[in-house]
């Protein structure tokens, strides 16, 4: 899947998925296959969600977190597009693989 990987040391985290760019904070995790994997999948779903609906289900999905566990890290770690993010990053195969709206059932 193309896409551009910038380097971005003012970014307030890891790594960003802004299709079709992924921003990296530190320089080092240019060439993390694990981080950059775990940023594809949220480039499959961006697509399947036709990029901007994503970023609106994703925020939603946030702050409904944020209200229940009151918690960002955790709020975080339960939107569901981070789970099927986190659960299949270090599978570099599972983009080939992956089934349409795979988020819904991970």
């Amino acid at each position: 899947m193309w896409h551009k990987t910038i380097h971005c040391p003012w970014l307030h985290v890891n790594a960003m998925a802004l299709y079709p760019f992924i921003l990296v904070k530190a320089k080092h995790n240019l060439s993390n296959q694990q981080l950059i994997n775990h940023e594809l999948i949220h480039f499959k779903q961006q697509i399947e969600l036709l990029i901007l609906p994503f970023y609106l289900f994703y925020i939603i999905n946030y702050l409904v977190n944020l209200l229940y566990y009151r918690q960002h890290h955790k709020a975080y770690l339960q939107i569901i597009f981070e789970q099927e993010a986190y659960k299949y990053d270090m599978h570099l195969d599972y983009i080939k693989k992956r089934k349409f709206l795979a988020f819904l059932y991970s």
